[in-house]
């Protein structure tokens, strides 16, 4: 599978918003976008003008893509099973990917970002209804609670990520018992829980194409 190993920065100032793919250093004065918020490369300052409406579109799936950290074919996957799913297909893509078990181990504050997310579950640090699971997709539902194996406790990553848990707000459908290293999915998501701006019409009518 193909993997991103540019600068993650560079992605936030492409798409206008912070993807928070850098932890706690998107927190500080050291933030790239913060500081050049323009698109990256040598004409990146004199971008502008009107955009096609494909070009929106394209922007809008890009943004979502690379804010969960997914490559084109498992977007394109993600998609195609949000399609056949019941219900609106673009909010459907949307709780798929929340529901994502990195992104649900970034959300309760046990990484700083869903990068490191994805290598905490991968390297199975993680245990879902006491079971191991280390497929970052794995699709977490209501009722589960996902635990930090305890030979996992004392790496000083995840210790330094649950500190600065409070500069994140935390879901409403996840509860973190911050003591037990234990985590709760106590609703499955809902579209007002996605506080990112998504228009998530603009990524189906691509598709749609």
């Amino acid at each position: 599978m193909s993997r991103y190993r540019g600068s993650v920065c560079r992605l936030c100032r492409r798409e206008n918003i912070k993807l928070y793919l850098k932890g706690d250093r998107c927190y500080s004065d050291k933030c790239a976008f913060d500081r050049r918020s323009y698109a990256p490369g040598q004409h990146g300052q004199r971008r502008g003008g009107k955009i096609s409406g494909y070009g929106l579109q394209l922007r809008e799936k890009q943004k979502v893509k690379r804010s969960y950290c997914l490559s084109e074919k498992q977007f394109k996957l993600t998609y195609s099973r949000a399609d056949q799913k019941k219900g609106i297909t673009g909010i459907n893509l949307l709780v798929m990917l929340e529901r994502r078990l990195d992104n649900v181990v970034y959300r309760l504050g046990f990484a700083n970002s869903r990068p490191q997310a994805r290598q905490l579950v991968r390297h199975g640090h993680f245990l879902v209804n006491g079971k191991k699971v280390d497929i970052p997709s794995y699709q977490v539902k209501a009722g589960d609670f996902v635990l930090l194996r305890e030979k996992s406790r004392s790496m000083q990553v995840i210790t330094d990520a649950l500190e600065a848990v409070v500069r994140r707000s935390m879901p409403q459908w996840l509860e973190l018992e911050k003591d037990n290293f234990k985590g709760m999915v106590k609703a499955d998501p809902v579209r007002e829980d996605i506080t990112m701006p998504i228009q998530e019409n603009q990524i189906v009518e691509l598709y749609s194409r």
